[in-house]
């Protein structure tokens, strides 16, 4: 279901939880959130829609990437970028890395570790730190 993307940074700036297979219906509400706002966003986090759970979604190409739980195990070449986000007006400077690698868990709860670089690298970063209470 299509959910009104929040932007109250008195609920963005809090911390989500771990996620659990209860939580199911939050990747569905985020795919469907985001594909509503394609021509304007290209990730999410659970807390953008008012839930306080570590979940994100990515568009990468045509495909919509859900990541629960996700975490950052390893980062190469920091480099200073400007960010837009949904929640907020404008963009502001912020520092990210060209190369992460990631451990998740999937949409089925089946665990992965990938590693993603450029734009797609950004994009994860921004949602994760969403997950974390952090505003660009």
């Amino acid at each position: 279901m299509i959910k009104t993307v929040l932007t109250d940074k008195l609920i963005l700036q809090q911390k989500s939880s771990p996620a659990t297979k209860a939580d199911a219906q939050v990747i569905t509400d985020l795919v469907d959130t985001l594909r509503a706002n394609q021509s304007a966003c290209v990730g999410m986090a659970a807390n953008m829609i008012g839930v306080l759970k570590q979940i994100i979604v990515v568009q990468v190409g045509p495909m919509i990437i859900p990541m629960v739980n996700p975490k950052i195990t390893s980062k190469q070449g920091k480099y200073q970028t400007t960010e837009g986000c949904l929640s907020l007006t404008g963009e502001r400077p912020t520092d990210r890395y060209r190369k992460i690698t990631v451990s998740y868990l999937d949409q089925n709860f089946a665990a992965h570790k990938e590693t993603f670089s450029g734009f797609t690298a950004q994009i994860i970063q921004h949602e994760i730190d969403h997950c974390q209470g952090i505003l660009i």
